[in-house]
């Protein structure tokens, strides 16, 4: 998987971050922080954003210092040794999989909407072979279609945020008055919002995938600004549009199998729209879906040619260098997400998501602990990165609440125990070999 080193302008690592950002994650994961949280919901996007960004800024500085391919698994290694580097890596593969595998889940939800009587498992099965011929035939070009797509989600977002401002300042289209709807939307108070915390943070996974991408930079200086941009407009994006939909849904319209902005558009009697914004839901999910495959393509080459993983996993073929190998290990894994979604399609997206979520946050704690190893920042550095911490693990227990987030959370928790009894595994083989030679 061949890159363009060094040619990459600041600005499309912004457009980049913009594609792999706003997904499935929004468009269908903040249904369920907002059943959670209710308006709450605005108030702990701003909060995500926030940490979001100092997690992204750790992992820029790093990058500047130390550009590297393999990212933030290279700086968990440099810092705490190779075990560290090892758990990073395959605690990211991990993340991936459970994320496209919500994603997969996603893009069958909303085709749906047009084929209903077509099986979730087959939708799945559908788009990942489509995804893997992106990957293999487009790779190069990887970077310039995410920004295309995320030009096209933002023109999709902000069509809705200009379309329900005019419905509501109209008065028309099912608007209802702030006192009867609005209100009932704070009624969840600090639990519920405390309860969403893990879904806000899940809309904004994809900053690590920019880490990727950052090395590509013309100037890598550039990488803290590019993030710090596509954050902007991304939270932006996500408040308003929100803040505008919950004035038109009640709190019973709103559900984990459908788009918070769709049901805000059936609302307002606008079917044409509806249709619209369902082909962007879809695109939003595939972009992220090639984009998921393209950063565990990456991390599983470079898992292997440190000895993480096995050596074949890096071999590539063709002209072209395609790491068939990754790419056919990744597939495997994809496969259990399709067979979840064949066994128990009503309830995979919720534990996938929640799942999924913790594993990623748990990647994003390793990268604060790398940053304050290797860059020994100043008082700035240990607030931002201290407070970053304190949300995480907050929305970290945040499924502990409730029976539905409990099956996620044991989920991420085994995920962890199993690679931290392998890392514990290879650390004493590797000692016990050192103790025999001595």
């Amino acid at each position: 998987m061949q890159t363009s080193q060094g040619k990459l302008p600041w600005w499309q690592l912004t457009l980049f971050g913009v594609g792999c950002t706003i997904g499935t994650g929004f468009f269908l994961g903040s249904s369920i922080a907002i059943h959670k949280s209710g308006f709450w919901i605005l108030f702990i996007f701003i909060l995500a954003a926030l940490a979001t960004l100092f997690v992204y800024e750790a992992l820029a500085q790093m990058t500047v210092q130390h550009p590297h391919k393999g990212s933030f698994r290279t700086y968990a290694q440099q810092a705490y040794g190779r075990s560290a580097g090892f758990s990073v890596g395959w605690m990211y593969w991990c993340s991936e999989m459970l994320i496209m595998g919500s994603t997969l889940t996603a893009l069958g939800i909303f085709t749906q909407f047009w084929l209903p009587a077509i099986p979730l498992w087959l939708l799945a099965v559908g788009y990942t072979v489509l995804a893997l011929f992106v990957v293999i035939w487009g790779t190069n070009g990887i970077n310039k279609v995410e920004s295309l797509l995320a030009i096209v989600k933002i023109a999709a977002v902000l069509m809705f945020i200009l379309v329900a401002g005019f419905a509501f300042i109209k008065g028309t289209g099912g608007v209802r008055p702030i006192h009867s709807s609005a209100a009932k939307w704070f009624d969840s108070g600090w639990l519920g919002a405390w309860k969403g915390l893990l879904y806000a943070f899940y809309a904004f996974g994809g900053i690590e995938v920019m880490g990727f991408m950052a090395v590509d930079l013309r100037d890598p200086k550039q990488a803290p600004k590019a993030g710090r941009l596509m954050l902007l407009a991304v939270t932006v994006l996500y408040v308003f549009s929100i803040g505008l939909a919950l004035l038109f849904v009640t709190q019973e319209g709103v559900t984990a199998d459908k788009s918070l902005l769709i049901a805000a558009l059936e609302v307002m009697g606008l079917p044409y729209l509806v249709v619209v914004l369902n082909v962007v839901l879809i695109i939003a999910g595939f972009s992220i879906l090639v984009a998921s495959l393209y950063a565990i393509s990456t991390m599983l080459i470079a898992l292997a040619e440190d000895g993480d993983a096995p050596a074949w996993i890096a071999v590539t073929s063709g002209t072209r260098k395609l790491p068939l190998y990754a790419l056919g290990l990744n597939t495997l894994g994809l496969g259990v997400s399709i067979l979840l979604a064949l066994f128990m399609p009503k309830q995979i997206f919720e534990h996938i998501t929640t799942a999924a979520g913790l594993v990623i946050l748990y990647t994003w704690l390793f990268i604060l602990a790398s940053y304050l190893k290797l860059i020994k920042p100043g008082a700035g550095g240990w607030v931002k990165s201290g407070s970053a911490i304190i949300l995480i693990l907050a929305a970290a227990a945040g499924p502990l609440l409730e029976e539905t987030g409990r099956p996620g959370f044991w989920s991420s928790l085994l995920i962890v125990l199993v690679i931290g009894l392998i890392t514990a595994w290879r650390w004493y083989k590797a000692n016990k070999g050192t103790k025999e030679l001595a």
